[in-house]
């Protein structure tokens, strides 16, 4: 196996980064950053712990709820969810974060990275509640670098084109899933029922 091991054998390998993508990277959420923002539904966070050990949790909610408070500063309301806060306890002992901002039907993402911390409480906190539910919890991110990334993933991936998309009755559900991988009495079938029943009801 070609094992690299070095910087200099990995640029060796992909060759040099162009000025035109070097000089993309700004540090600040400009007029288009924020507009992207408004517009997506979907962001994935990622974090990692002080051994190394990485997370990446993904963010839904309806577009334009996450806020961009100036240009460097952005807030992610926090749902319910499985309560593992593998997310949270990585930003509590290593503030360093990325975020990947979707739009629906754009190929193109904007990457975010900086530095997060957690709030339980601030003024904005009133802007951040949906279906009449307010946060308990909301990270901050100080912004650092903003960039576009190009369409290539999605377009090789044809990830917006129906077309494409498996037929879904030929993979398992998740209620099928979590039985087979953790040995549960509760049938596939009442699982499901369960977790899609929840999923409706506490989202908020």
């Amino acid at each position: 196996m070609g094992i690299i091991d070095s910087h200099e054998a990995l640029r060796e390998l992909v060759g040099d980064v162009a000025e035109r993508t070097q000089k993309k990277i700004i540090g600040y959420l400009d007029e288009h950053a924020r507009t992207l923002i408004e517009h997506s539904p979907f962001v994935l966070l990622a974090t990692s712990a002080p051994d190394g050990s990485c997370d990446v949790s993904p963010r839904g909610d309806p577009a334009g709820s996450v806020l961009v408070l100036d240009e460097k500063t952005l807030v992610l309301a926090d749902r319910p969810g499985n309560k593992l806060i593998d997310s949270f306890r990585n930003i509590v002992d290593n503030p360093h974060a990325g975020l990947l901002f979707l739009v629906p039907g754009m190929n193109e993402t904007l990457r975010v990275n900086g530095r997060a911390k957690l709030l339980s409480d601030a003024p904005f906190f009133d802007a951040l509640v949906v279906r009449d539910k307010r946060p308990k919890l909301a990270v901050v991110v100080e912004v650092e670098q903003v960039y576009m990334h190009c369409a290539k993933a999605f377009l090789r991936s044809s990830l917006w084109d129906p077309a494409t998309w498996p037929d879904r009755s030929t993979l398992p559900s998740l209620g099928t899933i979590l039985h087979d991988q953790m040995g549960l009495a509760m049938s596939a079938a009442e699982l499901d029922a369960s977790l899609n029943e929840r999923a409706r009801t506490e989202q908020y």
